[in-house]
């Protein structure tokens, strides 16, 4: 079992910058990717990033490529999310999650690649 624990959320006006953090417990997976996710109200959950657990590969949202960074600390058993020029329209909550054992010569983009869970922080961006 792997236990993900986010923090770093809160309110910051168009253009500023925050910086997320998930902490990971548990059973890990060499070979698993950590990513993040973000809903916004009656929207759909969707993908914003994510980096392989061993290599550091990371792929990116268009909607946020270019603003957002995505970082691994092995160590530390953390992932972080720098995010940067944010706008209103990254209103959200984001979430952390992490797949399994994972290879399958894509990078995990869906929902249902991942199997562990955090519990969600609010962004909330004012225009």
């Amino acid at each position: 079992q792997v236990q993900l624990v986010e923090s770093g959320g809160g309110l910051v006006q168009a253009g500023g910058s925050l910086r997320l953090s998930c902490a990971a417990s548990g059973r890990t997976f060499s070979s698993a990717c950590m990513g993040w996710f973000r809903q916004a109200p009656g929207k759909e959950r969707e993908f914003v990033a994510t980096i392989h657990w061993r290599g550091g590969a990371t792929y990116y949202a268009v909607s946020v490529k270019g603003r957002f960074t995505i970082s691994r600390d092995n160590g530390e058993n953390t992932v972080a999310l720098q995010m940067n020029s944010l706008k209103p329209e990254d209103t959200a909550v984001y979430y952390c999650a992490a797949t399994g054992a994972y290879d399958t010569g894509r990078f995990p983009v869906r929902t249902n690649d991942y199997n562990y869970w955090g519990q969600g922080t609010q962004v909330t961006v004012s225009s």
